[in-house]
Order: structure tokens, then sequence, then C-alpha cells
């Protein structure tokens, strides 16, 4: 096998950095996903957290409220 040139070798230490590089980036990038996911989980169940305890507070009002909901989208549906 022939030697390669130094402008070779360049080339393929440029190539190995840029896929270093890459999976670095990858490997952000998963990490930063993960923690908007978790964020967004944790905000989703303090909202059904609140939703629930709003409830509890006025519970004919939410009975009133999901009857309109639902008249409206029987309304809409129907259409």
């Amino acid at each position: 096998m022939p030697t390669p040139t130094p402008e070779a070798q360049e080339l393929a230490n440029q190539i190995d950095a840029i896929r270093a590089d890459l999976q670095n980036l990858s490997s952000t990038v998963g990490r930063i996903a993960n923690k908007q996911i978790n964020r967004a989980q944790d905000k989703a169940v303090d909202a059904a957290n609140e939703a629930e305890a709003a409830i509890r507070r006025n519970p004919l009002s939410a009975v009133a409220i999901a009857v309109g909901l639902g008249f409206l989208f029987g309304v809409f549906t129907r259409r």
C-alpha cells in the first residue's frame, strides 16, 4: 500500500475531526432535547394538577364548562 501524501493525510485528519465534531454535536442536541422534553412533561403535570384543583374548588362551574364545550363540539362536528 502506498504511503499517503501529506495533503491526503491532512484531509483524512480533517475528516476525522469533522466526524468527532458531528458526534459531539449530536450528543449535545440529544441532551438538550431530553431536557426540553422533561420540562414539557413537568409543565403538563403541573397544568393537570392545577386543572384538577380548580375543578375541586368549583365543581359546578367545571361541569357547566364541560357541558358547554361538549355542546359546541357537537354543533361544529355536525356540519
